[in-house]
């Protein structure tokens, strides 16, 4: 039996980690790694309350699941965007290493590319970077499209592409197949069948490569 630490546990992605991971007979101890206290209750949940910049080990961890991430406009400004999808996404994945995690599955973005000139895209691609000079058995990098579920708050350009998704993805093939938007729940039932499977070094999952582990685990 396993323990898991999840971060981000009240997002889009993270809600739906959470659960499964509360559903799953691997784990037996699941520690929400918040700054907030999450309103849930459950016999293997444990919250830790936590300053995401000063973040201390606890040994006995063995899967990590981090499901942080803001935007521009929710943050307020680029440095506080920063602050959280690269301060502090790293600055877990240093408390999971020196805990003992082997695995550090991330949710990042399509297109992430530390040399990229879209602000956004490049600190996901330098957070990426990263995490990947930690000595893990295994970093899990999820690069979904649009996220499609149901948000707290409200943003247009997700729902206007909610709404389009099913006239546009058919026409986004080959290449471009990595740009369909995807469902939250399906990149979280994603990410407990990777862990699951135990792969070593670095994975990368975008597109098809997300629904395929779906369709390993069934419906989410």
């Amino acid at each position: 039996m396993k323990t898991a630490w999840i971060a981000g546990a009240s997002g889009l992605v993270g809600s739906f980690c959470l659960k499964h991971l509360l559903d799953s007979p691997v784990y037996s101890r699941v520690v929400a790694v918040a700054r907030r206290e999450l309103p849930i209750q459950h016999p293997k949940l444990t919250q830790a309350l936590v300053n995401f910049a000063v973040l201390d080990p606890s040994p006995g961890v063995d899967d990590v699941f981090c499901c942080l991430g803001t935007t521009i406009r929710q943050a307020g400004s680029r440095e506080a965007f920063r602050r959280v999808d690269f301060g502090y996404v790293v600055s877990l994945a240093e408390a999971a290493v020196h805990s003992g995690a082997n695995q550090f599955l991330v949710v990042s973005s399509v297109g992430a590319d530390p040399a990229s000139p879209n602000f956004y895209l490049r600190v996901k691609g330098e957070m990426e970077r990263a995490i990947l000079q930690w000595p893990f058995a295994a970093v899990h990098l999820f690069r979904p499209s649009l996220l499609i579920g149901p948000r707290r708050q409200f943003r247009f350009a997700e729902r206007l592409g909610a709404v389009m998704a099913p006239i546009v993805s058919p026409l986004l093939r080959g290449s471009l197949r990595r740009y369909r938007p995807v469902q939250a729940s399906a990149v979280a039932g994603a990410m407990l069948a990777a862990a699951a499977r135990g792969a070593r070094g670095r994975c990368v999952y975008e597109g098809e490569a997300i629904l395929e582990l779906t369709r390993v685990t069934g419906p989410t």
